[in-house]
């Protein structure tokens, strides 16, 4: 079995334990990398397998640290995501490292996957891209739902500074993507604004 096949299957095998069910029964997070990998592949058509892989472990584990074990708020909110973002990145570098990937790919893997150099490192952006297209496609109308008490202001705002962090070629594919209407006027808002 060659290095990126056995990496695959221990990213995957890791995906498996999520307890969280997509609405085809599968482990949500292995849909999630799933549809990471799919839009890195849209993105960087020529994607190094290494790239891919890394696209895989974006929310790698993320369920075992839930939102709740941190503080209420902004300031909660910003230490649980940096918190997941360094264990994953160890975790996706730990499974690479298992199946036989060299020390110096998991480690820019790792950096990928950590958040490291957005907007500088590629590798970085195209995962933040990928991540936020995911977010867009298939999760905003969730996230509005259960955010219903914020105003319209907040959600303008999130999106707008969610669009900031994105590739032009990525503001491009944003744009075309089929939102439901009171998504896409947020959007909109938020766009005209940046």
């Amino acid at each position: 079995m060659d290095t990126p096949t056995r990496a695959r299957e221990l990213i995957d095998a890791a995906h498996a334990a999520d307890p969280a069910r997509a609405a085809d029964g599968r482990p949500a997070e292995l849909v999630y990398a799933e549809r990471v990998e799919a839009w890195v592949g849209r993105l960087v058509p020529d994607a190094a397998p290494l790239l891919r892989l890394a696209a895989r472990c974006q929310h790698l584990e993320r369920w075992s640290v839930p939102r709740a074990s941190f503080p209420a708020g902004k300031a909660g909110y910003l230490a649980w995501r940096k918190s997941l973002y360094v264990k994953q990145a160890a975790r996706a570098k730990e499974l690479l490292l298992a199946a036989g990937v060299s020390a110096a790919e998991a480690d820019e893997a790792a950096t990928w996957v950590s958040k490291t150099s957005l907007k500088t490192n590629p590798g970085t952006q195209a995962l933040e891209d990928a991540a936020v297209l995911v977010f867009l496609e298939n999760e905003i109308g969730a996230f509005a739902a259960s955010h219903a008490e914020y105003p319209r202001e907040k959600f303008v705002e999130i999106l707008r500074r969610t669009w900031r962090k994105l590739s032009p070629r990525a503001q491009e594919l944003a744009g075309s993507l089929a939102l439901p209407p009171e998504i896409a006027a947020l959007v909109r808002d938020a766009v005209a604004e940046n």
